[in-house]
């Protein structure tokens, strides 16, 4: 599965097909494949597609819904907008294999319980998605993905309706994100960062299947109930179509953590204000960063709240704290005349920073913890700001 920054896959061996010219036999076997999830971003969650192996006409292919081109035009406006279009494509499975033994991802199959009539109408569904007017969708990171798509056309095929048997924990979207990403991660901090309230919902059984391991265990437990009230297994086999080989992975140093990032930038802020309360004097290039790089990512979450149409980045309380005002207050730090407007915003702007470690403490939205020491910072040398300046402007004003 893709995520927020991928890569495309190939047409290695595209294939044109037509349901009414062309069915599978009675012997074909359908199946589940999942792909483990790889080291680099636009793998880390994993892959899940829909294999058709009919060895009697020699037709042994993967549909995969994680087709997408970085030619699109206005890629990377659409993809932060949540625009981003995705396509159905066909693969003969002999080259997509490949793909995730390079990778080093576990590839596994589950061999679907499916009588022939369920066989073929899947397949049908299939090869009708696939038609260049239908194989185009609007890509939804969590409701509506190369996980989720599969899934629906396998249960819209069955003759019956499946039971699952809720094999995974209940979390909340970040937190099943966050098994995949890591904790103290620059990646983690980022997805915590974009992500509002929503993120903290509890997903259920069915929206937690946006994810392929998981979709792969309720699979693997599930029951098929049909119409007359029997049952039986949805899944008859797993196997391994490529191993995963033990490799030690690398760990990033503990120095280019988030966390440890955040804790020494607050140690420099804290000198950086005693010296001035020392000398009397504001250091201005070290909040001209500070408050330059958080208003430039306030306007990204400003953004992403109130523009796209990525699911879960409503409702951010990390606006608090990265507000895009900030970036205004670059140039107020260098021109004096204008001291008394930024004064007032700062005041307004320790209001408003209160508030944010009020919500921290509060849990009132699952914050970054490297977030903290940076919340403290900004307060720190609002406050610093404030205390060094009245007293010119009080004077100017006389």
């Amino acid at each position: 599965m893709k995520k927020f920054i991928l890569l495309s896959f190939v047409f290695l061996n595209l294939l044109n097909l037509d349901a009414q010219q062309f069915t599978i036999s009675d012997s074909a076997v359908v199946s589940l494949i999942t792909c483990s999830p790889g080291e680099e971003v636009y793998a880390k969650f994993g892959h899940t597609a829909i294999r058709i192996n009919d060895p009697k006409n020699n037709l042994d292919i993967v549909f995969n819904y994680g087709i997408f081109s970085f030619e699109t035009k206005n890629f990377y406006y659409k993809f932060i907008k949540g625009e981003t279009d995705y396509q159905l494509g066909v693969y003969d499975t002999k080259f997509f294999l490949p793909e995730y033994a390079v990778r080093n991802s576990l590839v596994l199959e589950q061999i679907l319980n499916l009588t022939t009539s369920e066989k073929k109408d899947l397949f049908n569904l299939l090869v009708t998605n696939y038609q260049p007017e239908n194989r185009t969708y609007r890509y939804n990171f969590i409701f509506d993905n190369c996980a989720t798509r599969p899934r629906d056309k396998i249960l819209a095929a069955l003759h019956g309706y499946v039971k699952f048997q809720n094999s995974t924990d209940s979390k909340t979207f970040r937190q099943y994100i966050g098994m995949y990403v890591g904790n103290d991660t620059w990646l983690k901090f980022g997805i915590d960062v974009v992500f509002g309230l929503d993120a903290d919902r509890i997903a259920t059984e069915s929206e937690s299947m946006f994810l392929p391991e998981i979709l792969m265990t309720e699979f693997q437990t599930a029951q098929i109930i049909t119409p007359d009230g029997k049952s039986r297994k949805l899944v008859s086999e797993r196997d391994i179509l490529v191993q995963k080989n033990n490799l030690n992975e690398k760990q990033s140093s503990w120095l280019f953590k988030p966390l440890t990032f955040s804790i020494i930038l607050l140690i420099i802020g804290s000198i950086i204000t005693f010296w001035d309360t020392k000398r009397k004097h504001y250091f201005k290039p070290f909040d001209a960063a500070l408050f330059g790089i958080t208003g430039l990512a306030g306007i990204i979450v400003f953004y992403l709240t109130f523009f796209s149409l990525h699911p879960l980045v409503k409702d951010n309380f990390n606006l608090l704290w990265l507000n895009p005002v900030n970036l205004i207050i670059v140039p107020l730090l260098w021109i004096r005349r204008l001291r008394v407007l930024q004064f007032f915003y700062q005041i307004l702007n320790v209001l408003i920073l209160l508030a944010a470690l009020l919500a921290f403490a509060l849990s009132a939205q699952s914050f970054n913890v490297a977030s903290f020491p940076i919340i403290v910072l900004l307060l720190m040398r609002t406050v610093s700001w404030i205390a060094l300046t009245r007293k010119k402007i009080y004077r100017r004003r006389r």
